[in-house]
């Protein structure tokens, strides 16, 4: 396409269906991909592929997400706090003020379907968990789904969250527990100054922390550059760091902390970061790494 004819494309194609076209091409480029590729693709990646043959693409190209819908769940008001909110096993997740009811459904059904147990996005399973007690770091927390989740087992929690948003929403959710969680309206990066911490700067030499939740929109690397004594030091300490926003993340961090003295496991299954610009073969990403060193 010469640029003439893009510079053209883009005024006169609507945004939704440029994206639409993009997914279909995507979609194609990945089946010609494997279908290429020497030798049988294994079990989990079939999986995927046969997903794709009869289905549009998808973040998470399996099954499991259609059984999700929006229009199901029920948002609540709270009148004294002009916010709303959806319960989450009997407790009170806040959103975003400004956020209309049909935008918290369809965030919070993304969350829960992140989080079902077929998901590659899945933070816990079975062999991987909060234990009683532990004290919780959850950098990225956004809504708080998950530090809401544990926030009866943990002894502790230290949120980190940089969108002011959400510390309203935040500190509306936590405040039954507010003497055990502390939100901190920073970015956690490889720096310290009046917006950044590294979490060694933060967590003074001797602090226990017990578990680490990553996920912040590919800035994973910086962060882990900026934990290097927490993490070559800390012990037990567990993991969960997502892998997915960028194309070897998964081969850097699972390097990193093995050189650190962490057991690794990855998520099952695979994810399709579409969103991702950079996206090219072999397209398929892991969502997370479990580790824990004892």
């Amino acid at each position: 396409m010469s640029t003439f004819t893009s510079q053209i494309y883009r005024i006169f194609v609507p945004k939704f269906i440029r994206k639409k076209i993009l997914a279909k091409e995507l979609r194609k480029s990945i089946l010609e991909y494997y279908s290429g590729t020497p030798g049988e693709p294994s079990e989990e990646i079939e999986v995927v592929l046969d997903y794709l043959r009869s289905n549009p693409i998808a973040v998470f190209p399996y099954p499991f997400q259609n059984k999700y819908n929006a229009d199901e769940i029920e948002v609540l008001e709270d009148k004294t706090r002009d916010l709303r909110y959806v319960m989450l096993d009997g407790k009170k997740l806040y959103f975003k003020k400004r956020w209309s009811n049909k935008r918290i459904r369809h965030s919070f059904n993304e969350l829960t379907r992140e989080q079902d147990p077929q998901s590659p996005h899945r933070y816990l399973n079975k062999d991987f968990k909060l234990a009683e007690g532990d004290v919780l770091v959850d950098i990225g927390v956004a809504e708080g789904n998950f530090a809401l989740e544990a926030v009866e087992k943990a002894s502790r929690l230290i949120l980190f969250e940089t969108d002011k948003e959400w510390i309203e929403a935040l500190n509306a959710t936590f405040e039954p527990w507010k003497n055990k969680v502390l939100i901190v309206n920073k970015f956690v990066s490889d720096v310290t100054n009046a917006t950044n911490t590294t979490l060694d700067d933060f967590f003074p030499a001797g602090e226990t922390i017990s578990f680490l939740k990553i996920d912040v929109d590919g800035a994973e690397s910086r962060l882990l550059k900026g934990c290097a004594r927490i993490l070559g030091e800390q012990k037990p300490l567990k993991l969960a760091v997502c892998t997915y926003h960028k194309q070897n993340d998964e081969s850097e961090f699972d390097s990193l902390l093995k050189q650190n003295g962490f057991a690794t496991s990855h998520s099952d299954g695979y994810m399709l970061f579409y969103y991702d610009k950079k996206m090219k073969a072999p397209y398929l990403r892991r969502g997370l790494i479990r580790a824990v060193k004892r």
